[in-house]
């Protein structure tokens, strides 16, 4: 079990030179094959309303420089790749919104890795990703890289969120192939206590003996808080010095409305270590 194509998202943002570092390692891990999926932005571009009003030559003028950037940035990746000794890797330009190529791309792979949105790095919105808007509508599992930081694979100490539900338990199944190789695993739960339907008379033992069939070793932690649960998991991350996050993603999405669940929300936006999520 492993993930034998991992797709990147590649764009002109600084933090993707990063991003690829890290999806270069967690593919190594399963010899598997990188693919960086650099997105132009063009359907976006074409149906805003500013584009109505050009001319023919210099919309497609635009729509020829939205595909350069694009190639630019798998440029540097490829480089980049070649740089890393990567046996397997591929590139892959897409006519869409970055968003929702990645969501299409999602669907030809094992793992989607992107970054969290970081609000001071101007690049173009054309090639903006929008981690919500994926989480919610992948295919497979996503893993969200935060702008600021240095991060490794294999990761040593996963911290896995667990509630008993449907997205907890697919993030978990897709997470096994990282947590394998991790020195230590946490299965923390909160207020537990106030849905024992949830969890049964302990909590936490099925699923750690889930995992440990995997060959898994688990410590369980069950946690009271009196604040959000996002914010609690990223403090108690931050005391265990977690290096990778596992979680459910919660919420709905109507077209491009995305309603986060508190915890998502808190997590996606003040991430301080990499997330794995799933819905």
């Amino acid at each position: 079990m492993g993930f034998k194509t991992v797709v990147v998202h590649v764009n002109s943002s600084a933090d993707t030179e990063r991003r690829v570092r890290l999806a270069s390692q967690i593919v190594r891990m399963s010899t598997g094959r990188l693919v960086g999926a650099a997105m132009s932005g063009i359907s976006r571009f074409l149906y805003a309303d500013h584009a109505t009003a050009m001319g023919i030559s210099l919309a497609a003028q635009c729509i020829d420089e939205a595909r350069e950037a694009a190639r630019d940035s798998l440029r540097r990746f490829e480089s980049q790749c070649a740089m890393l000794d990567l046996p397997s890797f591929e590139s892959r330009l897409l006519d869409d919104q970055a968003a929702d190529g990645l969501v299409l791309q999602s669907r030809y792979g094992d793992l989607v890795i992107l970054g969290q949105v970081n609000p001071d790095d101007p690049i173009s919105p054309m090639e903006e990703e929008t981690p919500e808007y994926v989480a919610m509508n992948s295919a497979r599992p996503v893993l969200v890289v935060p702008y600021a930081g240095h991060f490794e694979a294999p990761f040593q100490r996963v911290l896995v969120a667990w509630d008993g539900s449907m997205e907890a338990t697919r993030a978990i199944t897709a997470a096994i192939p990282l947590m394998e190789q991790a020195g230590k695993v946490t299965l923390a739960m909160f207020n537990a206590g106030r849905e024992p339907e949830a969890h049964g008379s302990e909590p936490g033992a099925d699923m750690a003996l889930y995992l440990a069939r995997h060959g898994i070793k688990v410590e369980v932690s069950s946690q009271v808080t009196a604040i959000d649960v996002g914010s609690a998991l990223l403090s108690f991350a931050s005391d265990i010095d977690a290096d990778l996050l596992v979680m459910g993603c919660y919420g709905h999405s109507r077209m491009r409305e995305i309603m986060l669940g508190g915890a998502s929300r808190t997590v996606l936006q003040s991430m301080t270590l990499p997330v794995l999520m799933a819905h």
